[in-house]
């Protein structure tokens, strides 16, 4: 590129299409001019994703020192682009970072976006003017040592490393969540339920834990999946061999970059391997998906459990969020509930997309990055917020109907399972059938029989004997 003289408004940028006028106060430079005009795609920035420019920075960052460290880039340039991505790790300039989301070019757009706004900074450090690339360029200085083809995965992987992270934290704030529920109706009795239909006794307080425990695995799970994402491809350049780069560059950028990260990276062992699979991302992906399972299987219990007030289940009450119909007075939906289900159901066609992506990649590069990198940070970021809202709009207010639950026990002819080893199963089923045709409780019935006692039926059917193994009552 080469500096002319321009309006006050406007500076004249060149690259191998010709000229180009850029707004004078902008950091970006021609090559993201372009890449803005080729692709209105989704009008949103790469921007969204704060974790991904800061990611974009500490590359650059540790490309610049390790550089310096290897005698390719002197001093005084070192220092101003560390300067510059120090302050776009803190959080400067991201208005900056306006390529959209989803591009050609696997994800070149994104770095010459972050190779401009870094070098002009780093020029007004030096005290000349943006554009002056004579002095200190995008593509030699910024970018020295480096391909998209290595900046770009490496910048996704940082970004996603730091985004499950946040998504655990959410995550460990649902369980607690369901914990403390799981605790407080511990001794509060219901029928469970297969196929819809009643089938024996149980607590609120175990039907709760069971989302405790499904959200514990997926955390681990999500552990376990986001220590393939600390293997690097930094220093592979174009396609893995290297080339352009000193010989012990990959080992010592690797090095600075998790220094200044904190992030405990790996420099994968063959760089030419690493730098066309996207391995790594489905697996994470498969594993987003899962919770997104999982998470939309509890919103539909809750939805389930809490229908009515009158008509339906009416078990649990959800705390009401707001009016639930323009035309019936006094409805109030499931809304906090609902909106997790959409998400899931968003996820689950993001771990689509993604693997579509990763297979389409040929030969030595996977040039459907950007996509990849826009449907895995949408479904962490969104399954964080799904999370969290419902564990502060929904779950932490969630009361039962104790009186109800207890009725329907005592209602249920799925009692007589519990009765089985007392009655026999023959008595049982006479019983369950009475009890269907006549609409008697089956409580009732085993009294009118003379089966049992009221004093042997109220100890059978005492909530720790009901809902854990234990031998038969008298039989001990």
């Amino acid at each position: 590129m080469t500096f002319t003289t321009a309006p006050a408004a406007e500076r004249i940028e060149h690259d191998l299409l010709g000229d180009r006028a850029v707004p004078a106060d902008v950091y970006y430079g021609v090559h993201t001019l372009r890449a803005v005009e080729n692709f209105p795609i989704t009008g949103t920035p790469i921007s969204i994703y704060p974790e991904l420019v800061r990611a974009l920075a500490a590359i650059k960052q540790a490309a610049a020192l390790t550089n310096q460290q290897l005698g390719m880039l002197d001093a005084e340039r070192t220092d101003v682009i560390v300067r510059a991505c120090e302050e776009v790790r803190a959080g400067a300039l991201h208005d900056q970072f306006v390529v959209d989301v989803i591009q050609g070019g696997a994800g070149t757009s994104t770095n010459m976006n972050a190779n401009e706004v870094i070098a002009n900074r780093a020029l007004e450090l030096l005290g000349h003017a943006k554009g002056d690339y004579a002095r200190l360029h995008p593509n030699e200085h910024v970018n020295m040592s480096q391909s998209t083809n290595d900046v770009y995965p490496t910048a996704l992987k940082l970004a996603g490393y730091r985004g499950i992270f946040q998504l655990i934290d959410a995550m460990e704030v649902l369980r607690d969540a369901f914990h403390e529920k799981a605790v407080e109706f511990a001794d509060v009795l219901k029928m469970g339920r297969t196929q819809l239909q009643d089938a024996v006794p149980m607590t609120v307080g175990q039907e709760f834990s069971t989302y405790v425990v499904m959200l514990g695995e997926d955390i681990e799970r999500l552990k376990e999946a986001v220590l393939l994402i600390r293997e690097i491809n930094l220093g592979a350049t174009a396609i893995g061999t290297g080339i352009n780069a000193h010989p012990d560059y990959a080992g010592i950028v690797c090095r600075n970059l998790a220094e200044i990260t904190g992030i405990p990276v790996l420099t994968a062992p063959n760089l030419v391997e690493a730098t066309q699979d996207c391995g790594s991302f489905v697996q994470l992906s498969g594993v987003l998906k899962r919770v997104a399972v999982k998470l939309s299987k509890v919103c539909n219990d809750l939805r389930l459990l809490s229908s009515g007030p009158r008509a339906g289940l009416a078990e649990i009450n959800l705390p009401p969020m707001q009016a639930g119909s323009s035309i019936m007075p006094g409805k109030v939906n499931p809304v906090i509930p609902e909106v997790v289900n959409q998400i899931a159901f968003e996820v689950i066609g993001n771990d689509m997309t993604i693997s579509f992506a990763a297979e389409a990649g040929q030969l030595q590069l996977n040039a459907f990055e950007p996509i990849i990198a826009h449907s895995l940070f949408k479904s962490a970021t969104h399954l964080r917020a799904g999370c969290l809202t419902l564990a502060e709009r929904c779950v932490k207010g969630i009361t039962v109907n104790r009186e109800a639950l207890r009725k329907s026990v005592e209602n249920s002819i799925g009692l007589v399972t519990a009765l089985n080893p007392y009655i026999g199963y023959a008595n049982a089923t006479e019983i369950a059938q009475q009890a269907l045709v006549s609409g008697d409780s089956v409580y009732e019935l085993v009294l009118a029989r003379g089966l049992l006692t009221k004093a042997q039926l109220d100890e059978i059917l005492k909530p720790e004997v009901l809902t854990q193994p234990r031998l038969p009552v008298g039989l001990a």
